[in-house]
């Protein structure tokens, strides 16, 4: 009752928050790889050369995202929201008139940089931004727009491949962002939020040490630097299991049915444990809950190592999508809590260009281990034990900082 009551007194924030997370699928791997056999059919590119560039595409964006993502501290989320959304929907007409590789790299690397990095970058740091008491609950409902993208746009784009040619199906998608999408997100976010009641002024949210910290502090600052590789476990896991989701289907002996059959089910474990995440860290703080938010992913991708049972493609999507839905509650939470608001965009922008990173370097890397005879069953393995020796390696890190 009381998330609903919420929800209707914020609608509209919440909404354009939304909206954003929804507009970042379009330069999210699992949209990009939807129609990736077309784009290496037409241009002669294989597997591995397309993997590289999509690499390469993504790095730039992450390096990219480093220098503009300090935009969200200076520009209103209304205008700056816009401008990206704008620009997306020209890296998808782009994106349907590519004619070689280096256009196709082009278009790649503004949709990941557009899409992936600044939509979410700004959805988040706004929202973080605009609630102090109720942050986790608002990061959590902001972020359905994540798993209604992975649970909508799949069907739709396999639909309309089946009356259209891919090209054709870009250009659906600019003009589904620039009719649909950008008119109703100025028309939820007619202002920048005003803050009330139990929420305090976004200026006067502090962080470690009641300080609003710089990003030059945060990077000399070593709690940062251990965070990085807990953080880039989830991206970098996830996108390569998405990535490489023929090459799975193939080994393990599933229909694509049976595997895409998780894709719901991904949704709705990161809708369900975005909520109750967002609950708790608004109970017991973003840093008390970080903990636990691997743990999901570190058991479903080690059954997807040992099992090839069909219904282990619901228990590793799933997966994914519980610890995606903890990391949305929890970990824009958590850069707020640590280092305050004040200069949470290019703060941000530090640990998303990292998330970046993690996203082109796991498919990359899971690709190469693969041609070098490393079976993905054996890396699935290594990626899941990983993630719960995280674990106590963030339980430390948090009791380090008092």
């Amino acid at each position: 009752m009381a998330t609903l009551q919420f929800l209707r007194a914020n609608i509209q924030w919440l909404g354009a928050g939304l909206l954003l997370a929804f507009g970042s699928s379009f330069g999210q791997t699992f949209f990009i790889s939807l129609m990736g056999g077309q784009y290496r059919a037409e241009l002669g590119l294989s597997h591995g050369e397309f993997g590289g560039l999509y690499m390469a595409a993504t790095l730039l964006s992450a390096i990219t995202i480093i220098k503009f993502g300090g935009k969200a501290d200076s520009i209103p989320a209304r205008r700056l929201g816009t401008m990206v959304l704008i620009g997306l929907a020209g890296a998808c007409l782009l994106m349907s008139q590519v004619v070689n590789a280096a256009m196709l790299f082009v278009a790649i690397y503004l949709l990941r940089f557009l899409g992936q990095g600044m939509l979410s970058h700004v959805e988040v740091t706004a929202i973080a931004r605009w609630f102090a008491a109720t942050r986790g609950r608002a990061l959590a409902i902001a972020g359905w727009g994540h798993p209604l993208g992975e649970g909508i746009l799949p069907a739709g784009v396999a639909y309309l491949l089946t009356v259209l040619e891919w090209r054709s199906v870009w250009i659906v998608m600019a003009i589904i962002i620039v009719a649909v999408i950008v008119p109703v997100y100025l028309l939820t976010l007619r202002g920048e939020r005003q803050p009330q009641g139990t929420e305090t002024a976004p200026e006067l949210l502090t962080g470690l040490r009641g300080k609003h910290w710089t990003r030059a502090e945060v990077l000399r600052h070593p709690l940062f630097w251990w965070l990085i590789p807990v953080l880039m476990g989830s991206p970098l896991i996830g996108t390569s299991v998405l990535f490489h989701q023929a090459h799975i289907v193939e080994i393990k002996g599933w229909t694509l049915a049976q595997y895409t059959a998780g894709f719901p089910v991904y949704a709705a474990m990161s809708i369900i444990t975005s909520m109750v995440f967002g609950v708790l860290v608004d109970r017991f703080s973003a840093r008390a809950m970080l903990p636990f938010y691997l743990v999901p992913l570190g058991i479903g991708i080690v059954t997807l190592g040992l099992l090839d049972a069909p219904w282990v493609a619901l228990v590793a999507l799933g997966s994914i999508g519980m610890t995606a839905g903890a990391g949305i509650a929890t970990v824009g939470a958590m850069w707020a809590e640590l280092y305050g608001t004040k200069n949470l965009g290019s703060i941000r922008a530090l640990s998303m260009a990292g998330m970046v990173f993690s996203s082109a370097l796991g498919p990359g890397l899971t690709g190469i281990l693969i041609d070098l005879g490393i079976a993905f069953d054996t890396q699935c393995l290594w990626m899941g034990l990983y993630c719960l020796a995280m674990t106590p390696v963030i339980v430390w890190l948090m009791r380090r900082e008092g």
